[in-house]
């Protein structure tokens, strides 16, 4: 048996993999019917909503349900709701976001927060910087969804990410801790391995990102399928796959 003959569920990352620069990459509707619903978009996107994205994809030829994917900034918004309800939360984040704050009962504000969040701010400046900075020394938790410092863009560019962000607001208030929402740390894998609800050893990580998908994956326990030059995995049948990817075997 090949090393991923057996896998029979699919953890799938967004940028790179399944689409790049506001495009779907080729093969990836055809991959995504193959997998028959066994698979979850597991993203450190840190800007948009999982009903949002769904949206987004579908204009571009992928049909994936908002309730298959799993976002780092929607979940990290999700679980400081849980842990810390009506919190007082200063966003640094995009207007989706703030919204789906406000809809976990967290209340956006300017002055004396208790979180400062950080996520992908398009309108990230000085002036924000110094309110998040301040907030965080005066002894605001800060929550940081997704650690990538950027993410591919088309013809070889790069897309700033929330993990440039990161450093510049580190680099003002010095060492600091703070709760991490993003691969490669395990929340997000965990959060899509249940919505599959299949165990670990039959799932594998579909990535691009051998620091991020790759390195979750392994510390996670589960295998990593590199995807390479654009060429999907091919699935025959119900459970079976060979694939023309590196596939790296971990122990569940």
């Amino acid at each position: 048996m090949h090393a991923a003959d057996d896998i029979r569920g699919w953890l799938i990352d967004l940028d790179g993999t399944l689409v790049c620069g506001g495009r779907a990459m080729p093969g990836a509707p055809a991959f995504l019917e193959a997998c028959g619903g066994r698979f979850v978009v597991v993203s450190n996107d840190a800007e948009h909503t999982p009903a949002e994205l769904a949206d987004d994809l579908r204009r571009i030829g992928l049909e994936i349900p908002a309730d298959r994917i799993v976002l780092a900034g929607a979940f990290a918004l999700d679980e400081t709701a849980r842990r810390r309800p009506g919190a007082r939360v200063l966003m640094l984040a995009g207007r989706s976001l703030a919204r789906h704050a406000r809809a976990r009962g967290l209340r956006p504000v300017q002055t004396r927060p208790d979180i400062v969040f950080l996520g992908r701010d398009r309108q990230f400046s000085h002036a924000r910087l110094a309110l998040a900075a301040n907030a965080v020394r005066a002894g605001a938790e800060l929550v940081v969804a997704n650690p990538d410092l950027v993410h591919p863009g088309p013809n070889g560019t790069v897309v700033p990410e929330t993990g440039a962000l990161l450093a510049a607001l580190l680099a003002c208030t010095g060492p600091v801790a703070y709760r991490l929402v993003g691969k490669p740390e395990p929340t997000l894998f965990a959060a899509g391995l249940a919505l599959l609800d299949l165990p670990k050893r039959v799932v594998a990580m579909l990535g691009d990102n051998p620091r991020t998908d790759g390195e979750g994956a392994r510390r996670f326990g589960l295998r990593y399928v590199e995807i390479a030059d654009g060429a999907f995995p091919q699935i025959q049948g119900e459970t079976a796959c060979r694939h023309e990817t590196s596939v790296m075997a971990l122990p569940a």
